[in-house]
């Protein structure tokens, strides 16, 4: 069922603030939020001490995102960018760069409040890139709504600190109550902060990295941290679909394929023996119906 816009507004010019939360993380998702309101409520919103999420407390966070959601003066949205998503396209053979991911999602989030008939004036967002060329972008995108392209705008203006919240308690909790898809034993989110250069974080990928198929789908497989555990990966081939002309033999051949060469990575077996199949098999052959045909010792 599409979201509904509220009442207010469908009737008033608005504006809008959009910021992220999660770019930097090597783990989860990437999040962007926004947050709207009549521009004759702009004022009244400069007191309600939203402030960048990033110098919050958690908890301080959570009781402004929970007052936000009780107002009835201010409408909200995110758009949940997973992990999986995020190395699916950054790895793909027509690479989409995070810039480019970011500038989606924040265009997505700005066609979805106009298709839900708010009256959008004015947006307010924190730069990726270029802060002119972003700019531009949008106006071309969207026309006859002015767009405010700044550095540290979830500083400069209430309605994106306010976005900043939404974004950041979104991640946090979607982090919190993570479910892996992944069977094996003893994963747990003692993670660290997430991020490349936190010590914590690297043993946790250095104990969930797995024989075959490199990480949990927690993990950004695009991210230069996850390389260096790339270095003993399984050479694996494939035959491509694709037929390839071989000149030498005036015939068609299939090309054999690295799998690494394509973004997916695993490790050699040490004494792990993976189970695939029967009760409790791997989830990944399981999504893909994959049977066991032949079992070697």
């Amino acid at each position: 069922m599409a979201a509904v816009a509220p009442e207010w507004s469908t009737r008033e010019p608005c504006l809008m603030g959009i910021d992220e939360a999660g770019r930097g993380p090597v783990l989860g998702p990437m999040v962007y939020g926004c947050m709207y309101c009549a521009r004759s409520y702009q004022d009244t919103l400069a007191t309600l001490k939203f402030a960048d999420s990033k110098t919050l407390k958690e908890e301080q966070r959570e009781e402004l995102f929970e007052s936000l959601k009780d107002n009835s003066s201010v409408g909200w949205e995110v758009d949940i960018i997973s992990p999986k998503d995020l190395s699916a396209k950054m790895l793909k053979r027509s690479k989409v760069n995070l810039n480019e991911i970011s500038h989606n999602s924040a265009m997505g989030l700005v066609k979805r409040a106009l298709d839900m008939g708010v009256l959008l004036a004015e947006v307010y967002i924190d730069t990726v890139g270029d802060a002119e060329k972003y700019r531009i972008k949008l106006t071309e995108k969207f026309p006859g709504i002015k767009f405010v392209v700044a550095k540290k705008a979830d500083s400069l203006f209430p309605i994106v600190s306010g976005a900043s919240i939404v974004a950041k308690v979104t991640r946090d909790r979607a982090l919190r109550n993570w479910v892996f898809d992944e069977t094996a034993q003893n994963m747990h989110m003692n993670t660290g902060s997430g991020y490349p250069g936190d010590p914590a974080t690297k043993q946790w990928l250095e104990d969930h990295k797995h024989p075959v198929f490199g990480f949990p789908t927690l993990v950004r497989f695009s991210w230069g941290t996850c390389t260096p555990f790339f270095n003993d990966a399984v050479e694996v081939t494939w035959e491509s679909d694709e037929l390839e002309e071989d000149a030498g033999s005036n015939g068609s051949v299939k090309r054999q394929v690295k799998l690494s060469s394509l973004g997916f990575t695993g490790f050699k077996r040490k004494s792990e023996e993976i189970e695939s199949s029967g009760k409790g098999r791997c989830k990944f052959f399981q999504a893909r119906k994959l049977e066991l045909v032949r079992k070697f010792q």
